[in-house]
């Protein structure tokens, strides 16, 4: 029945075993290695002749189940949980590229996804390209005979530009490439990349997925095939696995991952709207906005759009970090999809890696901000916003 439900419900079963004590939670198995039965038994395991566990860094009965669940959700055939984000595009990217290789990204990524392509890769003599992916001549113009994997975010952190992943996938089928997309701004409940084409999808677990700002981890989502190079090859000899007291928290996190979706959209649309009816905000970005030109795409490829903001002050650098440093309810944070509404300056933090020449490409200008609305009353979130903003 799993494959029939609905996503409301995926996220509370899909992927459940149920267990030998018939404990309504699953149980946190946290131990570290696993006993066998034999000699015998231990060699073919390792071997991959039986089923069963080794080692919690090659599969853990607590973090296998949260891979199921997340797998279901985005509709793969299989998930790898991860120590980090950062682990979950780094094992999507190194199962994929290796010296020689070349690389095509978006031109505005997150901060260290940015700078795990642009130090971190070049060391390994992989090539990397930034092109606007909403420019779909520049992506086909990027690629060279050596082009193996392209990658992007959308909606793009920070500030929400949203690219078209049907025709993403087109280009990279015609070229026989590998697309990878990082998918942890919508969430498998508001958009799912695979099923428009997408080859690798990824999140950090840490914002929406887990919801509570109490974990860090990622997921990577793929074929079988892709898996076994991800999963048992990149991730059991680096290690960046996921712990799982984690996979348990985060299991927990997703039971109420609808509810709390459906809270951060509808207050999100609502704060976007004031944002861009006020005098002294030049220009918000969000795709549940008609003037947003990702607006086209809602119902189609997102099914809503999500729950960050990234807004510009009629300010200077100045003025901009007054602002935030003023901001009533507001707590100053890099995060996102947690209860708690955040803000951040980009330029400053998140995306400082970048140089100013770089972020100026991007489209990352010094009084860009972004907020992840959060589950408060939206009325006192827009009452905190207007206070601060009448103070500029």
């Amino acid at each position: 029945m799993q494959d029939k439900w609905q996503q409301a419900t995926q996220v509370i079963h899909a992927g459940h075993i149920p267990n030998e004590h018939g404990a309504l939670v699953t149980p946190l198995c946290q131990s570290a290695t696993f006993v066998f039965d034999s000699a015998e038994q231990g060699g073919a395991r390792f071997a991959g002749e039986e089923p069963g566990f080794i080692y919690t860094r090659l599969g853990n009965p607590t973090t296998a189940e949260l891979e199921r669940r997340i797998a279901a959700l985005e509709g793969s055939d299989c998930a790898a949980a991860t120590a980090s984000g950062m682990a979950a595009v780094s094992a999507a990217l190194l199962a994929n590229l290796q010296k020689g290789d070349h690389l095509i990204a978006s031109n505005a990524v997150y901060g260290c996804t940015f700078a795990l392509m642009n130090s971190q890769l070049a060391k390994f003599g992989i090539e990397v390209t930034l092109v606007d992916f909403s420019r779909l001549d520049e992506i086909e113009a990027a690629i060279k005979p050596n082009t193996k994997v392209i990658f992007c975010e959308t909606p793009v952190n920070p500030h929400l530009k949203v690219f078209n992943l049907d025709a993403i996938a087109r280009i990279a089928k015609a070229h026989k490439l590998v697309s990878v997309v990082d998918n942890t701004f919508m969430t498998p409940l508001l958009q799912q990349p695979i099923k428009h084409g997408i080859d690798i999808v990824i999140h950090s677990a840490t914002k929406y997925l887990n919801g509570h700002g109490d974990v860090i981890a990622g997921v990577v989502c793929a074929s079988r095939e892709q898996m076994d190079v991800i999963k048992y090859e990149v991730l059991k000899d680096i290690g960046g696995v996921i712990s799982p007291h984690d996979a348990w928290l985060i299991l927990r996190g997703l039971k109420t991952l609808d509810v709390r979706l459906q809270r951060h959209c509808d207050s999100a649309e609502r704060v976007a709207e004031f944002l861009e009816g006020h005098s002294q905000v030049s220009k918000v970005y969000y795709p549940g906005l008609k003037s947003h030109s990702g607006n086209v795409l809602i119902g189609h490829q997102m099914k809503r759009a999500g729950g960050v903001i990234a807004f510009e002050l009629k300010a200077d650098l100045q003025a901009s970090i007054r602002f935030i440093n003023q901001l009533d309810l507001f707590s100053i944070a890099v995060s996102l999809g947690d209860a708690e509404s955040l803000i951040q300056h980009p330029a400053s933090m998140t995306h400082s890696p970048y140089s100013p020449e770089e972020r100026e490409k991007a489209g990352i200008t010094d009084n860009l901000l972004r907020i992840s609305i959060g589950l408060e009353a939206v009325e006192d979130i827009i009452t905190a916003l207007d206070k601060g903003l009448a103070a500029l």
